[in-house]
Order: structure tokens, then sequence, then C-alpha cells
């Protein structure tokens, strides 16, 4: 007697078989695949705008370099407020590796108001700083409007303003004027925002001669900022306090404003981990949602599983076509969450000005995850369905 050739089923089948399942119940199927999506691009996401973050912050210090030092008094060994020499910048240009060089000093007393008739006391957090003719390009700042300070109008009542301050004193374009500890200061320029030297945003800046003559200044430089040879730039870092300060170096603060824009990327890498730890429990919620899914077809569909059997499927078979059901439930959700996912962090990044930057590996990861949820998730319902007799499938209501 010629014994029956074993059943067969080819991938090609294992696809049509698992995919006519979920045709079978498209809104239930539509609903587990939306839970897995949402928690693919709440990660996907996280890491796009995270790296679009950090791609920003990278084109920021390349643009302003990281080659910027200040230098600022620190306090005495009796907690007072320490001076920097007025001979301070000199001493310090002449550092070898120091290419620029230039300061401001904050002219005490001297308050800023856009007219006569607004309370003294009322200065609205602005200060007036004394600065150097070559500030503009050591700190890399730009004038949004008008023109910065020259060796002329250095000497006269004229005034560039940082972008805060001209937002405060309402003052939108050069021309108006401005009243600066007592004096009558025309406006010159007002400055872009500059992201290295964040206290100039907040600063009525005039120039050195005026402020000594006009403003009673004393001539001693509150700030000094540094431009040095990239790769010397810790060698300078070791020897400005004993530079501007000779007689007491320990009483001089020396900072990297580029550390201050490493840190924010360092903190914006903590949020990014919360934020992923939140995505990651979306994604096991969607999970849940495809397991569920499937244990609920397999008791509908008992009297089809009896079926196949009677008809010569076999255990293993029953097993991958309810398994690839689940796969296939899952990696439709994934590809929707990467899909959804790009575009948001395409449209945030584009919002706030940033250049995209998606990992490579990111959307191929989180389909890789997903496959590994869909696995697990129908890993109990498809081995529950292949253990199941042909007799006892056919007979259950």
């Amino acid at each position: 007697m010629t014994r029956p050739e074993p059943s067969r089923l080819l991938p090609r089948d294992v696809l049509r078989t698992g995919a006519s399942g979920l045709r079978a119940r498209r809104a239930r199927a539509f609903l587990s695949a939306l839970g897995i999506a949402i928690g693919i691009a709440a990660m996907v996401s996280v890491l796009g705008i995270s790296a679009s973050s950090r791609a920003e912050v990278d084109r920021e210090l390349a643009a302003l370099g990281t080659d910027l030092l200040t230098v600022a008094p620190g306090r005495t060994m009796f907690g007072e407020d320490a001076e920097l020499p007025a001979e301070a910048v000199a001493m310090i240009s002449r550092i070898g590796p120091v290419e620029r060089v230039a300061a401001t000093g904050a002219v005490s007393g001297a308050k800023a108001y856009r007219s006569d008739r607004i309370p003294e006391g009322e200065s609205g957090g602005l200060s007036v700083h004394a600065a150097q003719l070559d500030l503009l390009g050591t700190v890399a700042a730009e004038t949004a409007s008008g023109t910065w300070l020259n060796a002329a109008t250095a000497r006269h009542p004229t005034a560039v303003l940082g972008a805060e301050t001209a937002d405060r004193l309402g003052v939108g374009s050069p021309g108006s004027r401005i009243l600066v500890g007592g004096v009558w200061f025309t406006v010159v320029g007002v400055l872009e925002p500059v992201p290295l030297a964040p206290e100039l945003d907040t600063a009525v800046l005039v120039g050195w001669p005026a402020a000594q003559e006009l403003l009673g200044f004393e001539g001693r430089p509150t700030t000094v900022y540094t431009r040095s040879e990239d790769d010397r730039v810790e060698a300078v870092r070791g020897v400005l306090a004993a530079t501007a300060n000779p007689e007491a170096p320990s009483e001089v603060e020396v900072s990297r404003p580029s550390d201050a824009l490493a840190a924010r990327e360092a903190a914006d890498r903590a949020f990014t981990g919360l934020l992923l730890g939140l995505g990651a429990v979306a994604l096991l919620v969607g999970g849940v949602g495809v397991a569920n899914t499937m244990i609920i077809s397999v008791l509908e569909r008992r009297a089809e599983i009896g079926l196949r059997r009677s008809l010569g499927a076999t255990r293993r078979h029953v097993l991958l076509q309810f398994l690839t059901e689940s796969l296939l439930l899952s990696a439709l959700g994934g590809l929707g969450g990467v899909l959804l996912s790009t575009a948001i962090t395409a449209l945030y990044a584009v919002s706030r000005g940033w250049p995209v930057a998606i990992p490579v590996w990111t959307p191929a990861a989180a389909l890789g995850a997903t496959l590994v949820i869909g696995a697990l998730a129908g890993l109990y319902p498809a081995t529950r369905a292949a253990r199941m007799a042909p007799t006892e499938a056919l007979s259950t209501p």
C-alpha cells in the first residue's frame, strides 16, 4: 500500500494564510498594529529628535568654535569680589597661542532706560558695559541691524544693544536715543543673540573711551574673551589666570563657554533616556495588545484549526500560521511607527531650524524589535493552537 505524501506548506503559503487571517479581522488587526506603531513612533521620534538636537549643537560649536576662553574676576580669600588689573588684556595678548583678545568692563552704577520718565528703580535687569572694538569678532557675534562700534563712534555717546536689551527697551532699529547713566546715547546697532556669550544679550555696550569720559568707568575689564589655536586651548587655559593677574591668580576664574553647550547636550541625553523608557512601556503595551488579539483569534477559530488538522495540516503548520499572523501584525505596526516617527522628527526639526538627523540604525532596530515582540506575543497563542487535537477543536461550539 502506498503511503500518502506528507502535507507540505511552502513559505508563500504560510504568508498567504497568515495575511488572510488578518484581512478577516481588519478592525482588530488595525487597532493592535496601532498599539505597536505608537510605541515604535515614540521611541524612534525621541531618538531622532535627540539626534537632531545634538546635530544642531555640533553645528553651533562648529560655527562658533570651541577655542573661546573667558577670564573673569573671582573672589578674594575674604569672600569679596576680586578685580582684574587694567593691564590684564595687554598681558593676555602676549601669550603666544592667543590669536584674538577683547574685553568688556561693567560700568558700575550706570543704568539704561528708554526715557527719562521711567523710575530709576526699574532698570529691567539690564547692564551697561564698556566694550573694546575687537569684541564682535572675538565672540563670533553678528549685528541684526545697524553697525558695530568703531574708532570714531567709540569716543562718542553711541551704544550697541544686545538682542534682549533691544526687546526690553523697545528699540527695533538704530537711531533711537536711550538714557545711559544719566547721559543720552544714540543706538547705532543691535546684536543677534550670542550663544557663547549670553551675558551680552542683556547688555548695553558703549565704547571704552566714552565710558571713561562720560560714565566714570575706571577702565578695569570684568570679562576678557580670548581665541586660541585649537590644539593649544587647554595649554592656554592653564596659564590664563596667572597671566591675567600674576599677583593673585587664585582670584581669577577661567571658563570655556562651549562647555555649557556640551553640558546642555549631556542633559538632553539624560532626558532622552527617560523618554526612551516611556516609549519602551508604550511598545510593551502594544505587544500585550498583539498577544491578546492572537489569543482571542485562536479561541474564535477553533473550528478552523480542527478542520485544517483533519485535512492533513500538521501541528507545525498551525504553529507557523498563527506565528506568521503575529509577526505580520507587528511588522505592520512597526513599519507604520517608523514612517510616523520619521514625519514627526522631520516636522519638529524643521520647525526649530535644526538639521534632520535620524540615526541610520534606528529604523532597522525598530523593525527588528517589533518582530521580536511579535514572535514573543504570538508564541503562546500559536503553540496553544498547534496543540489542539482535531476532534477537540471540531467539537468545541
